[in-house]
Order: C-alpha cells, then sequence, then structure tokens
C-alpha cells in the first residue's frame, strides 16, 4: 500500500543564462502543495545556504511547456528539449534554462495529486479565512 502525500517535490539543474558567457549551473527545488492548489513555487540555491524563491501559478508551468506564456515578472517558454524560464525583481533579472521533460514530469505528478481544472475543490476556505482574518 503506498503512501498518499500532499506534496511533489522534484529537485532541478538550471542554467543561468548569462549574455557573452557560458551558462552557470543553478541548482532548484521545486515544490508543489496541494493545499495551495493554484501555485508551484521553485526556490534557486544561491550560493552558501542562500536560496531565492518564487511562487508563481501552476498552469503558468504548464502553459510553458508548450507555448510562450506569461506577462510581468514571470516569463515561460519552450524551445527544443528545453524550457526557459525569465524572472523579473526590483533586484534584477534573470534567464534560466532547464530540460523539458524535467518540468513536464513535474507537473504531470502535481495533475495526478490535484488534477487540472479541480484546484478549487482543494481549498480549505475556513482556513483561508481565518489566515486572513487573524
Amino acid at each position: 500500500m503506498g503512501v498518499q502525500t500532499d506534496n511533489v517535490v522534484s529537485e532541478m539543474e538550471f542554467a543561468l543564462v548569462v549574455a557573452d558567457a557560458e551558462p552557470i549551473k543553478v541548482g532548484a527545488h521545486l515544490r508543489y502543495d496541494a493545499h495551495d492548489p493554484f501555485a508551484v513555487c521553485v526556490s534557486f540555491d544561491a550560493g552558501a545556504s542562500d536560496r531565492i524563491e518564487w511562487t508563481f501559478a501552476r498552469d503558468l508551468l504548464d502553459q510553458g511547456l508548450w507555448q510562450a506564456t506569461g506577462e510581468g515578472d514571470v516569463k515561460i517558454w519552450p524551445r527544443g528539449g528545453a524550457v526557459f524560464l525569465a524572472l523579473c525583481s526590483p533586484s534584477g533579472r534573470a534567464v534560466l534554462e532547464t530540460h523539458r521533460p524535467a518540468v513536464a514530469d513535474f507537473i504531470e505528478r502535481t495533475q495526478r495529486l490535484v488534477p487540472a481544472g479541480k484546484e478549487s475543490e482543494f481549498i480549505d476556505l475556513d482556513r483561508e479565512l481565518n489566515a486572513l482574518l487573524s
């Protein structure tokens, strides 16, 4: 009998795309929590014990496997066997590349946990309201 979990976690390697230089390898940790069913979190190694964390829509990551998508701070697009992720914040911009099959596997695992279009069925409205009002 398997153990049911509310999370999907995947370790991946990204390459930070740098103009006129070789890409820089960056470790990343992707997380999906069924208690926050619309979002994925990507945490990048930033040296020593520092991490840079981004949270955005799971749908955005899924759509980015097939076509260019996103506006504003997060943009994702496929090219060949890769997926590119452009991140923009007040402290700077970064373009990262990773293997498309790894991202597709991560998305597939999240959708086995919470099927696309069924996310609202996994939200505990009472808990969310308590968190907002406390």
